[in-house]
């Protein structure tokens, strides 16, 4: 019995090795131009016999920098389905590290019905044109879907159904979305088995609008402006912008502007991007990077003053030729060749031309110390819509920081912070350290950390008062330096001006004396 059963099991093997021999055997040593023949009219024949009709869906196309969106939104869908039919799965961690979620394996295939129609995904692979013998994926494969289903029910599928596995992937998305902290990669990266423009982390930042220490009307005019862009998408399709917008954080170090940016980012459930532009090579690259951009996102370029060459007027062209001429020898001097050459013009293309309209529903947020040195077309209205200075706490910021750090909505020491908050220019940042306690066997924590508060603002004020009077000093005694300057300029001029009229006077005696010139008669 047993060898009745091998025998049936090896005619089968035996033939689908024969089958597998002679295909080898034909695409070897059959010449390119039969075998195309054959394979397009053996596609052909084929078809009237199969009655199913493939879909693909690849991972990236062939024009493109970034996933599919037809790819992913399959991949959230199937992530559901699989989970309970697939039999090889791959998992990976979900909204906030809390749990896991499950997808189909590469080359696995699970078989759905919808509406009574039933219907096969599988998972795949193109093979890579070189065998390697590397562990890491080749450079040339490609992921993708395919889906396959009768060809009696076209219409429904390719209808109803792709647009229902289009908006059940997208909504599975935003449920299952970790929000992420992106950085760019170095162009080293953008090529090969890895293949990333960004890298990211978990964005996990806890700022929030109630914790900013800030005016709170000023507070609630950021908010709203805000909330009113995340619901305009229709609005701005209407009066024919892309749907972004500008915000140029500009104020002394150590007033929050990046906990500014975290705070937007949580309000509005968007990804955050730090675009590093010392690291972008060119204005393609530039392009590349915003095309990688997801839309629900904050695309932020901090110390932009710092960012290359991108700050102060624009010079005149006769100035602008002198000094690239400069620059170039200069270049060639030093052997710069790798330095970055995006351009002012580059960035502006980007973030307010026509490359901005790549993605929807994304801020650009550009943070200073020094509004002053940015060209002003940098952040002109339409770029940067909103301007927003961030300055020294007032009392209104302190509150905040108090209920944040001390649980305090009132003290007797108030009133003095208040006054010495009026008198001092002092940064959240450093109210904040102060606030801090510093040691765990203080009875009352915060009495203490306020009246360190207290002593830092009196200690400021008088460094302030002693800096202003040193500065008056250097002043006048600058002035008094300039005054002696021009009275000495002047003492010189006049010694010359005198020493020259001698000179004539003594020069025109000696010819006289010597009857060059006659001597003038005597007066009657």
């Amino acid at each position: 019995m047993m060898m009745m059963m091998g025998e049936m099991w090896a005619k089968p093997g035996s033939l689908v090795a024969g089958a597998m021999f002679l295909w080898v055997m034909f695409q070897q040593c059959m010449p390119h131009q039969f075998r195309s023949y054959i394979e397009k009219y053996s596609q052909k024949l084929v078809s009237f016999v199969y009655p199913y009709i493939q879909i693909t869906f690849q991972e990236y196309s062939e024009n493109r920098y970034r996933r599919s969106e037809a790819y992913v939104a399959i991949e959230n869908y199937l992530s559901v389905d699989a989970s309970t039919r697939a039999k090889r799965l791959k998992a990976d961690v979900i909204k906030d590290s809390q749990s896991l979620v499950l997808s189909m394996d590469e080359r696995e295939e699970v078989r759905e019905e919808f509406k009574g129609v039933k219907l096969w995904w599988a998972s795949d692979k193109t093979p890579p044109k070189m065998q390697t013998f590397s562990f890491a994926p080749a450079a040339d494969e490609k992921r993708y879907y395919k889906l396959t289903f009768h060809k009696n029910h076209r219409e429904m599928i390719v209808g109803s159904y792709l647009n229902h596995v289009m908006k059940e992937g997208k909504a599975i998305e935003v449920r299952n979305r970790q929000r992420k902290l992106f950085t760019n990669n170095s162009r080293d990266t953008w090529y090969g088995y890895k293949k990333a423009v960004w890298s990211h982390v978990a964005f996990e930042h806890p700022a929030r609008f109630e914790t900013l220490a800030m005016e709170p009307k000023k507070k609630e005019e950021i908010i709203n402006d805000l909330t009113i862009f995340s619901r305009r998408k229709e609005y701005y399709s209407k009066i024919g912008k892309a749907w972004k917008r500008g915000y140029l954080l500009y104020g002394p170090p150590g007033t929050g502007k990046s906990t500014m940016i975290a705070a937007m980012a949580n309000l509005l459930d968007y990804d955050l991007y730090d675009l590093e532009l010392t690291s972008v090579k060119d204005n393609t690259e530039l392009r590349k990077l915003l095309i990688d951009t997801r839309s629900k996102s904050i695309i932020v370029i901090e110390d932009i003053d710092c960012s290359l060459d991108l700050t102060g007027q624009r010079k005149k062209k006769k100035e602008k030729e002198e000094d690239e001429e400069s620059k170039d020898n200069s270049i060639t001097k030093k052997g710069k060749e790798d330095e970055s050459k995006v351009t002012l013009s580059g960035l502006l293309n980007v973030i307010d031309g026509l490359w901005s309209t790549c993605g929807e529903e994304r801020l650009i947020v550009f943070t200073t110390n020094y509004v002053e040195k940015l060209d002003p077309a940098l952040i002109r209205r339409g770029r940067m819509d909103k301007h927003i200075e961030l300055s020294y706490c007032c009392f209104e910021a302190f509150k905040v920081l108090a209920k944040n750090y001390l649980d305090l909505d009132s003290h007797h020491l108030f009133a003095s912070i208040r006054r010495l908050l009026e008198e001092t220019n002092m940064t959240p940042a450093d109210v904040a350290e102060n606030l801090m306690p510093k040691s765990i066997s203080t009875d009352d924590p915060g009495t203490a950390c306020l009246e360190n508060l207290i002593q830092a603002l009196e200690t400021a004020k008088e460094e302030a008062r002693v800096k202003a009077e040193k500065e008056e000093e250097e002043e006048r005694l600058k002035a008094e330096k300039e005054g002696k300057e021009k009275e000495a300029t002047a003492g010189e001029v006049k010694e010359k001006e005198t020493s020259g009229e001698e000179v004539k006077e003594n020069g025109v005696s000696a010819l006289r004396e010597n009857g060059v010139i006659p001597k003038e008669p005597p007066s009657t």
